[in-house]
């Protein structure tokens, strides 16, 4: 576990937009699994979209920011992000879950999700759903949730494979 006290979990803000645009791309391209090949890699991120792309993505949802500070850092840095849909259909979605490479598997993750699931339940809403990666499904499934389904993404001509959970809350 990591020492939590040298990280930060906060709501987005748009200063942030560039470091998570870098830090997406970042997580995509050190996915060393064989479930994933390169191209499939390349068209899930083939370059760090722009900032008002992500600031607009996560602005439209609720989001946060894993910062680690203190002497991990010479000023906050972001090390992940996690949103939830709020406004679409599918109300209590949650779109994206990413950890720096370096900071995996230290439990930053389960935090970040469990800062949602609370801020979820303080919302009234019975229920999350996902679309797990074959990376984060462990992690989901240690979390509550049970796979419904295999979900497809097409990106830039790759099928790109998942799962759709869902938790009851």
């Amino acid at each position: 576990m990591a020492a939590f006290e040298q990280f930060e979990i906060q709501p987005y803000q748009s200063c942030y937009a560039r470091e998570v645009s870098e830090l997406f791309h970042l997580c995509v391209h050190s996915i060393n699994h064989a479930r994933y090949s390169s191209a499939q890699l390349a068209a899930w991120s083939a370059a760090p979209r722009s900032a008002k792309h992500w600031d607009l993505r996560l602005s439209r949802s609720k989001a946060w920011v894993v910062l680690a500070k203190g002497a991990l850092a010479t000023s906050a840095m972001c090390i992940g992000f996690i949103n939830i849909e709020t406004h679409f259909s599918q109300q209590g979605y949650l779109d994206s879950l990413y950890i720096h490479p370096d900071y995996q598997r230290k439990g930053l993750g389960e935090c970040a999700y469990l800062v949602v699931e609370d801020w979820a339940k303080a919302q009234g809403y019975s229920r999350l759903s996902l679309d797990a990666s074959y990376l984060s499904k462990g992690l989901f499934n240690q979390m509550g949730f049970t796979q419904v389904q295999a979900s497809y993404q097409q990106k830039r001509g790759q099928i790109i494979r998942g799962f759709y959970m869902i938790k009851e809350i």
